[in-house]
């Protein structure tokens, strides 16, 4: 996922809008959230406070930052003799789910 952004958007007399933040939305995992984040930050970064399209993104870019470090799944349940992968923030809860148990 590259950080650049669609010359479309970048264009100066093209207004920002609530869904061009929702279509950066869209493909968001922890994997690629950061970036996310950064082209979301770039996005919104000369919109007045009140604007939809900064306040759309600010939430987003709280809810990136919260998946990049606590919503990546790392490896399997714990097995014996090995101990289980930590997620990237250690206050993170762990995401296994028992097998059987997903819908």
């Amino acid at each position: 996922m590259a950080e650049d952004e669609q010359p479309e958007r970048l264009r100066p007399d093209r207004p920002v809008t609530v869904d061009d933040v929702r279509q950066l939305m869209g493909a968001s995992t922890p994997h690629f959230a950061l970036q996310l984040r950064n082209r979301i930050r770039n996005l919104i970064a000369g919109l007045p406070d009140e604007d939809p399209a900064r306040i759309e993104g600010e939430r987003e870019i709280a809810r990136l930052e919260r998946i990049a470090f606590t919503g990546e799944t790392r490896g399997e349940q714990e097995q014996e003799g090995q101990r289980a992968l930590p997620s990237n923030h250690p206050d993170a809860p762990t995401r296994y789910v028992p097998e059987g148990a997903r819908e």
